[in-house]
């Protein structure tokens, strides 16, 4: 079964270019394009779609309050953010809109291509300055931890036990926060709490944050 796929850039060029490179492609289908925001949440309301791709940059309602739309109407979709800004600010703008990626336009065909399949399975997906700052966490992140933790779940329990919310957390480790809000329930299933406050309790009684 191919994945549907919604697109949503204001640069016509662009989106027919990578509307053909798309239905070229074995196992996706565009169902859809929007030309802005607006535009494309009408384009949700009334198509079946697996993944929605969409320009950080666009008139009338812009690719974060989009995305942020998008998510809370449909807050199973994906939803990659695709831009040619490869800055701080543009990220902090995708990851608060509860994206699943941010890839850069410049990214090539078989990137973009391999992030919306990504996408369709559940993954996190970014390329650029994003890319890079997710492989250093990763990198610096303790190769084995207790309680059958993985590294990256360790690390973010440190963070909800030092009080973070899903927000500053899903920006200081450049997740979503779909996919902080997942690990901190599979966190809480592991090590059986009860509520946020008895995960924070346990953490610490585990010597992580304070």
């Amino acid at each position: 079964m191919s994945i549907r796929v919604i697109l949503a850039d204001d640069h016509q060029v662009f989106l027919d270019g990578l509307t053909l490179l798309l239905e070229t492609t074995d196992g996706v289908d565009v169902v859809g394009t929007a030309r802005d925001g607006v535009q494309l949440l009408e384009l949700a309301g009334r198509t079946e779609f697996d993944v929605a791709v969409v320009d950080l940059d666009m008139p009338e309602l812009d690719g974060a309050a989009a995305t942020a739309g998008l998510l809370q109407r449909w807050p199973d979709a994906a939803v990659l953010i695709l831009t040619m800004h490869d800055d701080d600010a543009s990220l902090l703008r995708a990851l608060r809109s509860g994206a699943s990626g941010y890839i850069l336009k410049g990214a090539g065909h078989g990137s973009i291509v391999r992030a919306i399949l990504g996408a369709a399975e559940g993954d996190t997906v970014f390329t650029g300055r994003a890319g890079r700052a997710v492989r250093d966490v990763m990198q610096n992140a303790p190769a084995t931890v207790p309680h059958g933790l993985t590294a990256r779940e360790f690390e973010l329990l440190a963070h909800v036990a030092s009080g973070a919310d899903n927000s500053s957390i899903a920006s200081s480790l450049f997740l979503s926060i779909k996919t902080v809000q997942n690990t901190v329930s599979m966190l809480m299933s592991k090590l059986g709490a009860g509520s946020r406050a008895h995960l924070v309790a346990l953490a610490r009684d585990m010597g992580v944050g304070g």
